[in-house]
């Protein structure tokens, strides 16, 4: 195996599969990247055995072949030679060892056999469909933030996706909670997936194709099964397993009866969530609001750094009611809300909150309080 390529071209591409390399890992084959040059391109894969990320770049070859080396290592290589170099990849005749140079600089790295290299499987995935890169950039952007860390309800661990209607039209919704706060994000479904499953996509698979679509082309390609999902765009394929779970009956946590509402800019309520919240302390960075009219109070305590207070004008005749909520659960919110006008529907002190953008009825957001 013998290829040139241009530095920016390799880097580009290896920058986007050693991400999914996991730094800890028991299989030292899981540590590289898989290598393949043929008609005149290098494919490059990687993989921890539940998400895997293909990519093709042309590539000047002098001689077909394959191999795995180790992805971070020349991942960092690449990145630290000239701007502008030319990048000169050689396979040894044992297959052992790979020679990597440009300019003056060669390195020598060791290889592992091509034939150890885990496939994901080529499983059948029935269900199809396109969608513009703004709008999955979007479902990923008003949802992930939700997503729980905890393995132990490892099913909340992703976002949940399936087909739906909301006011009697057929959506694609994404539904994302940590039993703090809930995101849900309705976008026009799509042709084709009408009979999709219904499925939950790892956190990690999110965070990589978040990654991936900022350089991408318009439309994204999506093809499913109950088991695993693909994402397929330019000369990038990403293929993940699913989470094997029952995502919970989220409707449940929507409340129906909050008629207290207030509207508040959300550009001086999120600045303003901002400067009190610095005050607070703990894991629930707990902030208290106190709506009297026309007015909001936010305020914050802490028993080593102080108080604070802000009042903003607001759009409501609620007087007399305090609720509290976690400042950076609150923050993830607002600082989503890109319209004019944030509204905030309240039952009372102890019942899950909704709050929405008045201009855009394709995100709700639901955030449970705290007493304060």
């Amino acid at each position: 195996m013998i290829f040139s390529i241009d530095r920016a071209d390799l880097l580009r591409s290896l920058n986007h599969v050693q991400s999914v390399v996991e730094r800890r890992n028991t299989i030292p084959i899981l540590a590289n990247v898989k290598m393949v040059v043929a008609n005149g391109v290098l494919s490059l894969s990687t993989t921890d055995m539940d998400l895997e990320i293909n990519e093709s770049v042309v590539a000047q070859i002098e001689k077909d072949g394959a191999t795995t080396a180790p992805a971070v290592t020349l991942h960092d290589i690449v990145r630290k030679f000239p701007e502008g170099s030319v990048v000169k990849i050689t396979l040894d005749s044992s297959g052992n060892f790979m020679t990597v140079e440009a300019g003056r600089s060669n390195f020598r790295l060791s290889c592992l056999p091509v034939e150890d290299f885990p496939q994901l499987g080529q499983d059948e995935l029935p269900t199809g469909f396109s969608i513009p890169a703004t709008d999955l950039r979007a479902l990923i952007d008003r949802t992930k933030f939700a997503m729980s860390t905890e393995e132990t309800r490892y099913y909340l661990n992703g976002i949940y996706l399936h087909s739906t209607e909301s006011n009697g039209v057929a959506v694609l919704r994404a539904v994302a909670t940590d039993g703090h706060r809930l995101a849900q994000f309705d976008m026009p479904l799509p042709e084709g997936a009408q009979d999709m499953p219904e499925i939950i996509v790892p956190r990690k698979a999110i965070g990589e194709i978040r990654k991936l679509i900022d350089e991408a082309a318009d439309t994204i390609n999506i093809s499913l099964s109950k088991n695993k999902i693909q994402f397929a765009f330019d000369h990038v394929v990403l293929t993940t397993k699913l989470i094997d779970g029952t995502f919970p009956d989220y409707t449940r946590v929507i409340p129906v009866g909050n008629d207290k509402i207030i509207e508040v800019d959300p550009k001086i309520f999120t600045d303003a969530i901002d400067r009190v919240s610095t005050i607070s302390d703990g894991k629930s960075r707990a902030l208290k609001i106190t709506l009297n009219g026309k007015t909001m109070t936010l305020s914050a305590n802490s028993p080593e750094a102080g108080s604070a207070t802000e009042d903003i004008e607001v759009s409501s005749d609620i007087t007399d009611i305090e609720i509290g909520f976690n400042a950076r659960y609150l923050l993830d919110i607002t600082s989503l809300v890109d319209g004019e006008g944030c509204r905030i529907s309240l039952a009372d002190s102890a019942s899950p909150t909704i709050i929405q953008d008045t201009g855009d009825s394709s995100s709700l957001y639901v955030i449970m309080p705290l007493r304060v």
